[in-house]
């Protein structure tokens, strides 16, 4: 049952964000942006967490759950040293997820050669 919630969470997530890239002229990096803030905003209201619950890794993998541990990471952050914590806690948060994703963009584009879509 946890795999059913999972995927139908995420794709559910997904064919929103599929939907936003068929109706709308919104670029996919808008998109992105719009996805990580909203999951930031649903997190620092402890909504997400929720959502986490019943999907599991159906909600922490996709976007939002990228900007739920940012938001949780700058909260905590905050309570812990203060205001430079909002400055601090994202990246602490975040850092290896970032780490990844650079890693992974580099060796993809040193073995795919991107190109620019025109």
């Amino acid at each position: 049952m946890d795999f059913l919630k999972a995927f139908f969470v995420g794709g559910l997530i997904c064919v929103i964000g599929q939907i936003l890239m068929d109706t709308t002229k919104l670029t996919p990096g808008r998109i992105l942006v719009v996805f990580v803030t909203i999951g930031a905003i649903l997190g620092a209201f402890g909504i997400y967490d929720k959502i986490i619950e019943f999907a599991g890794a159906g909600a922490t993998i996709p976007l939002p759950g990228f900007g739920n541990s940012l938001a949780k990471s700058v909260i905590k952050e905050v309570q812990l040293t203060g205001l430079i914590g909002a400055f601090s806690g994202g990246i602490k948060g975040a850092a290896a997820g970032i780490t990844a994703s650079i890693f992974f963009g580099y060796i993809m584009a040193a073995i795919f050669n991107p190109k620019t879509k025109r």
